[in-house]
């Protein structure tokens, strides 16, 4: 399963930071246009994902992974050969199908592949070969792609195609992983759908944890800091992308040593750590914010310094939270818990730019600087609050008993 991930990450790197200039450059959709068909792409996938978490309950995650699997390659492969806006809309479509199930599957089934002991190393080492793939996928596009010759664009969608297909065929060689989690008549009994799930008051404070820190950290990547480096700290462009290369840098060295060192340690304490260290990220951007361009060298150190840093509060999230997640969650709803986990990232993609955007656009970056940093201590003390609403096995601190994985006793 970590070998398919690290061949649908590196497929993912080929075209991630080249669709709106596909999009523009190549196939000559508009700006405003190509924004709403990126969009839509986006609120399919947050619309679906719960019915993606559904399905895998009462389905098992094999039957919902292998189509979504097949469904985004077969995306990819229409994107390379889309001439319209309408050709993109339908690829598009058929991704955000595709993606609204992929990563709620691949967790449970990394679950029950796995006693409690081993997921958050699972799940830690699953983030660094994302990154790992991404970062590679995106350096051998970028030195392929060209706007004056449409067949490179070709060239990597087809190439992300064959590699979402990688994880297909792994999956095709483990007819035994991925089945439904319990007999039919035990979930009947034992599910309630995601009315149950929300009672859950650990799993609710769980997601306020993640929606804020989500909010206030990843999602601000895209515009915020962006457009906060560009406009108030008045680096160049070349500068964003050394820092998001040192971020991959940081992760794909680091995670394998977190990962170590948080055996044993309290996953609350974790979480509220990782909103510690996003902020003190942010308050390094803002510190850069008052050279303003006046010292090039200070300006770029302060840019890839923040994202370095952040990239060192991601080792300790990756492992941690969805470890969280499936400690809280029973076997009957593992799919539905996995699902809402997935759709805050939908959720903060739409409200960071939204809040972003405006504040940047007013000159108001130093209030957009204190907002995320609240945000960020905000989301730490949440996640201290949760201490108290679970158990020490929950929590990572008490041993847990080895056990068969769930997928062998099926």
């Amino acid at each position: 399963m970590l070998i398919g991930t690290a061949f649908s990450s590196l497929g993912r790197g080929f075209t991630l930071p080249f669709l709106f200039i596909y999009l523009t450059k190549v196939r000559d959709i508009s700006d405003g246009t190509a924004g709403l068909l990126i969009g839509w792409f986006g609120l399919l996938t947050l619309v679906v994902a719960p019915v993606g978490g559904t399905l895998i309950d009462r389905l098992g995650a094999r039957k919902v992974v292998l189509p979504a699997l097949v469904l985004e390659a077969v995306s990819m492969g229409l994107l390379a050969f889309s001439t319209s806006q309408w050709h993109v809309l339908g690829a598009l479509t058929l991704a955000g199908f595709g993606g609204s199930t992929i990563w709620a599957g691949q967790s449970t089934i990394l679950t029950s592949l796995t006693s409690d002991a081993e997921r958050q190393k699972v799940f830690g080492l699953q983030f660094a070969l994302l990154n790992l793939g991404i970062g590679v996928g995106a350096a051998i596009a970028g030195s392929i792609v060209d706007i004056d010759r449409p067949g490179t664009f070709q060239l990597v969608y087809l190439l992300d195609m064959l590699c979402y297909l990688g994880p297909v065929v792994v999956l095709l060689t483990l007819p035994k992983v991925g089945l439904r989690l319990v007999q039919p008549t035990s979930a009947q009994r034992s599910s309630g759908g995601y009315a149950t799930v929300l009672r859950d008051k650990p799993f609710r404070r769980l997601l306020m944890f993640s929606l804020l820190l989500t909010i206030s950290g990843y999602a601000q990547l895209e515009v915020g800091f962006s457009g906060f480096a560009l406009d108030v700290i008045k680096v160049d462009e070349g500068v964003i992308g050394y820092a998001f290369t040192a971020n991959t840098i940081v992760i794909v060295l680091a995670q394998l040593i977190v990962i170590k060192l948080l055996k044993g340690r309290s996953r609350t304490l974790t979480l509220a750590a990782v909103g510690a260290v996003f902020a003190m990220a942010w308050l390094i951007l803002g510190l850069a914010g008052l050279v303003n361009g006046k010292n090039a060298v200070l300006s770029t150190v302060g840019v890839i310094a923040f994202m370095a840093v952040f990239a060192f509060g991601e080792t300790f999230l990756s492992p941690t939270q969805p470890t969280m997640v499936n400690a809280l969650a029973t076997d009957a709803l593992r799919g539905r818990y996995n699902a809402l986990a997935g759709m805050i990232w939908g959720i903060s993609a739409v409200v960071a730019p939204v809040s972003a955007g405006p504040l940047l656009g007013m000159g108001l970056g130093s209030l957009w600087i204190g907002l995320v940093i609240g945000g960020c201590l905000v989301a730490s003390l949440i996640a201290l609050s949760l201490r108290g609403l679970i158990d020490a096995k929950a929590d990572g601190t008490a041993e847990s008993p080895v056990r068969e994985p769930v997928g062998a006793a099926v």
